[in-house]
């Protein structure tokens, strides 16, 4: 029952608790806990917990709690983390919501981070349960407000993993109020085994991420086994997986739900998002639903409009506040697009009053094509490419597909196509097209992949969008069998004179085909229906009416804006002064986007020199990667200004061409070289190949012979030394590199630091952030150190390590213990010890070096050096005074 009474939250009837026995279970926790604080110049205060709660068979939970601001109840939110992950992903997110008002509890889930036990795949006996504990725990802390004894006023929200538990923690627990899931699935059986086809790569990327086959439930491992070796998920494994998917519990769950799902997602599709709005609007619950440019393939994830949507969502249900401002009840992000100066996506985004489905204004569109018959080869090999996990972060193949770059791919013999004419007039595809086929197959049953590419006038460029595609498997199709086929959801416009064609192919990498050869036959029983939710509206402005009526002095209005907006789209003029220096920053500041007051970065002013390899420094939440962003041109300073050899920054300014970046990882296609990988991206770019610098960057990298080897056979490090030369390509004069060392050994760290030091050799400049600060000492030779979005300090590293009070006198020879002992009781000596080296002397507050040195002589100490003895660790707990 829907109730939206003024001055009151949505009520709905509350059942008896749908828990299971075990979450009945108390709450024991190890230990009092330990608490910080997290806090900026203008910011509240976090207070942060850390606590270990056992929730039964030797299971521990590790947790975070986040209070901020004075004293009194709240409103609770449990943030769930990602597959893989661990509580520390979600940490900046709650300490923004704890600022915003809430207490928020985050957690890592069973056998990730610090938390103990088997995954289990949101298993309602071990996952779920557990969330029953934490909200169990939330009802007993006085911050958090009840709506009655033992009933917290609590949401949830997460992604991908972390949003099918919040689905979930709402199906089994009636005490969650409202959540806020991203990207995530409704039904976990048909995500890995659509239509009766198994998902192999992304199923083996979730075994493999979550630290392999033994780390998960003893069922969950038997049953990936057996369905990896079949290549066909059988009844149990469907069965196995759908008892642990929110789809299970579809008529419990009736809260407000904001359902999040990316369009370049071949892992939880779009149609993921639309099942569960189905379902949870079926109980008389509000549903909103936003459609984000990313997902799991890549893309741009809008991280800080979705979290300013969730905040709102859970003003608006959790606070009662009625003026928080929820958004339409469906919104799309479209690509309006290429920006020509830099190649990225424009992003616009288009809305609805009521959220239209998948298949909202259906459009007929004929395609022709006679009957065809092609291979499934044996082995099911080579297959045909469409989406490829593990190729994110914005260079995934669904990014490159959104910019209108096509990169699929598949094999004469291996498919069969129908065409239609050229559209009349641009056509906006929202949801999924159908069509229906008929299908004969020599074997037992065939398995077919739809897609539906949007081919150019050339007849030759064709994009798939956003990389997506449907398999089906067709059982005793022998005989021939009428299939109707519902193609991928997507968002997609079609320009006047493109034409559509439907492709169905034998093979693909990402799934299992069969493994036998046989011959497929396919001929069409209707063209397709296209969807085109013709009440979804871009989000652009009309004119006012005033423009209609009043001609002169809409005209003037016009100019006006003309004027004033060339002035704030034109760049300041490049300095003359600064067309050497690589980087300058003056003044940079950017606000919070909930405040004013609230700085990310403040007052912070730098430069970097040419052949410099510069480290940023910083405890988390010190500003590192919103500087980052704004020095790529993601995001605009709202103070200051960023030069880039003498030219200023912007969005899209022409300069960032000579700015490479490596900040998320990027993915490969595992059956190509090293080599063929860079040529196909640098082909993506549509800059000429002699631009790329190709073999200087992968001279610097030093991959040698395994360049003409298959990635898949790379290690991680060499991996990683391929993903720093595509960020060479090109040789760009400044290369920023963001943590380029995660994962790795310490070989090869070792080799990723020599990859830095070749590449500023030759005068060009490397900024480098890292959370290791022993390597960074040996890679960097200058320094900023950040904490709270201010700068502590620049410089040289040989000058912030040397600023300590301990020195290193080095000795011609070997000096005992007595020696050392007559040092140490030297006037302005605190300590001295013995090293192999010499003596390492700790002054007070008023000793010095001179001085030392005068004495060390009198006791006749055979002194060859004396040097500052400080590592950059101890330098940089000093410099951020220990919050790290």
């Amino acid at each position: 029952m829907d109730l939206r009474l003024p001055g009151a939250r949505w009520l709905r009837s509350r059942r008896p608790r749908r828990v299971i026995a075990a979450a009945a279970a108390v709450v024991v926790l190890a230990g009092a806990g330990t608490w910080t604080a997290v806090a900026s110049d203008d910011a509240p205060a976090v207070r942060r917990a850390d606590r270990v709660m056992a929730v039964g068979d030797g299971v521990r939970i590790d947790t975070s709690y986040f209070t901020a601001g004075p004293g009194g109840r709240r409103p609770a939110v449990l943030l769930g983390h990602g597959f893989g992950g661990s509580k520390e992903d979600v940490r900046e997110q709650a300490e923004d919501l704890a600022r915003d008002g809430y207490a928020v509890l985050t957690w890592s889930a069973r056998g990730f981070g610090k938390s103990t036990g088997k995954i289990g795949l949101n298993d309602p006996e071990g996952e779920v349960a557990d969330v029953s504990r934490l909200i169990d725990w939330l009802a007993e802390r006085p911050e958090v407000r009840l709506d009655k004894d033992g009933d917290p006023r609590v949401g949830m929200a997460g992604a991908s993993y972390g949003g099918a538990i919040a689905l979930l923690g709402a199906g089994y627990d009636d005490r969650v109020d409202a959540i806020a899931p991203a990207i995530t699935y409704f039904d976990l059986a048909d995500a890995l085994f659509p239509n009766g086809v198994f998902k192999k790569l992304w199923a083996g990327v979730f075994v493999n991420s979550g630290g392999g086959c033994e780390k998960f439930q003893p069922e969950l491992c038997a049953m990936y086994e057996r369905v990896a070796e079949s290549g066909t998920p059988d009844a149990p494994a469907r069965e196995l997986l759908g008892e642990r998917s929110p789809a299970a519990v579809a008529d419990r769950i009736d809260v407000p739900t904001l359902l999040t799902q990316g369009q370049t997602d071949s892992l939880f599709p779009l149609g993921q998002a639309d099942a569960a709005a189905k379902a949870i609007r079926a109980n008389g619950a509000p549903v909103d639903v936003d459609w984000i440019a990313g997902g799991h393939d890549g893309g741009n994830l809008e991280d800080d409009r979705v979290r300013q949507r969730v905040r709102d969502w859970f003003d608006r249900y959790l606070k009662d506040d009625e003026g928080a401002d929820t958004g339409p009840a469906f919104r799309v992000t479209r690509t309006g697009g290429v920006d020509s100066t830099d190649g990225r996506a424009v992003l616009n985004g288009a809305s609805a009053d009521t959220y239209p489905g998948l298949t909202s204004g259906g459009r007929p569109v004929p395609l022709t094509g006679d009957e065809q018959s092609f291979a499934n080869p044996a082995g099911a090999g080579p297959p045909a490419i469409s989406s490829l996990p593990g190729l994110g972060g914005s260079g995934g193949l669904a990014q490159l597909s959104s910019l209108g770059v096509g990169v699929s791919l598949d094999f004469p013999g291996q498919f069969a196509r129908f065409e239609s004419a050229p559209v009349a007039g641009d056509l906006r595809i929202t949801g999924s097209p159908t069509a229906t086929v008929r299908v004969e197959s020599t074997a037992e049953d065939a398995v077919l992949f739809a897609k539906v590419y949007d081919v150019g006038p050339d007849g030759r460029q064709q994009v798939l969008p956003s990389q997506l595609v449907t398999p089906v498997r067709v059982e005793d199709a022998g005989s021939g069998k009428d299939v109707t086929l519902t193609l991928p959801a997507v968002d997609h416009e079609v320009q006047k004179g493109h034409r559509l064609r439907l492709v169905l192919s034998s093979t693909d990498l990402g799934y299992a085909s069969p493994a036998a050869p046989a011959t497929y036959t396919v001929s069409l029983k209707s063209g397709l229906t296209v969807p085109t939710a013709p009440g979804v509206t871009t989000a652009a402005a009309p004119l006012p009416g005033w423009v209609v009526w009043l001609p002169v002095a809409g005209a003037l209005a016009a100019l006006a804006l003309l004027l004033t907006g060339r002035r704030r789209a034109g760049a300041p003029a490049p300095d003359p002064a600064l067309a050497d220096v690589p980087l300058q920053i003056t003044g940079l500041g950017k606000r919070y986007a909930r405040s004013s007051d609230r700085y990310a970065v403040r007052d912070l002013s730098f430069r970097v020199e040419k052949g410099q390899v510069l480290g940023l420094l910083g405890p988390n939440g010190a500003g590192k990667t919103t500087t980052l962003r704004m020095l790529m041109g993601l995001i605009k300073p709202d103070a200051g200004e960023i030069r880039v050899f003498g030219h200023a920054i912007r969005p899209g300014a022409p300069v960032l061409s000579r700015v490479g970046a490596f900040v998320e990882g990027a993915g490969f296609l595992p059956h190509l070289s090293g080599r063929e990988n860079l040529e196909l991206y640098w082909r993506a770019t549509g800059r000429p190949a002699g631009d790329a610098h190709l073999d200087e960057a992968l001279k610097i990298a030093g991959l040698g012979d395994a360049l003409a080897r298959a990635v898949r056979t790379y290690s991680q490090g060499m991996r990683q030394r391929l993903a720093i030369a595509q960020a060479m390509l090109g040789l760009p004069d400044l290369l920023i590199l963001d943590e380029p060392t995660n994962g790795l050994d310490p070989p090869q760290i070792r080799e990723m630091r020599e990859v830095m030091i070749r590449y500023a050799a030759a005068g060009r400049t490397v900024i480098v952030s890292s959370h290791l600060l022993a390597e960074v000492e040996q890679s960097c030779t200058h320094l900023v150190v950040m904490d709270r979005g201010q700068l502590v300090q620049a410089g040289p590293v040989h000058e912030i390590v040397g600023s300590g009070d301990t020195l290193l006198v080095g000795t011609s020879t070997p000096v005992d213990e007595p020696v050392a002992e007559k040092v140490a009781a030297l006037p302005g000596v605190a300590s001295a010890v013995h090293t192999d080296e010499g003596l390492l002397v700790r002054l007070e507050a008023d000793g010095t070096a001179p001085r030392l040195v005068a004495e060390l002589v009198r006791l006749e100490v055979p002194v060859a050096s004396v040097g500052p003895h400080r590592r950059l660790e101890d330098a940089f707990l000093t410099l951020i005074g220990g919050s790290a």
